[in-house]
């Protein structure tokens, strides 16, 4: 069974336990059309145009 050779300091075990690895919120951009936010390189739900394009029939 693996056992630690040394006891971890504190500052090493809290520089793990940060929050470096939580993720991040998604980047929203506004519609070029409607003006509502939307992620960035996906369709807009509201409108249905991606890269002033329509593609999508507009949700009602």
């Amino acid at each position: 069974m693996a056992v630690p050779k040394r006891k971890s300091s504190k500052a090493r075990r809290d520089k793990r336990r940060s929050s470096t690895w939580k993720l991040d919120a998604p980047q929203l951009t506004r519609c070029q059309k409607c003006g509502e936010f939307k992620l960035a390189h996906h369709v807009c739900k509201f409108c249905g145009t991606y890269n002033g394009k329509a593609i999508l029939e507009p949700a009602e």
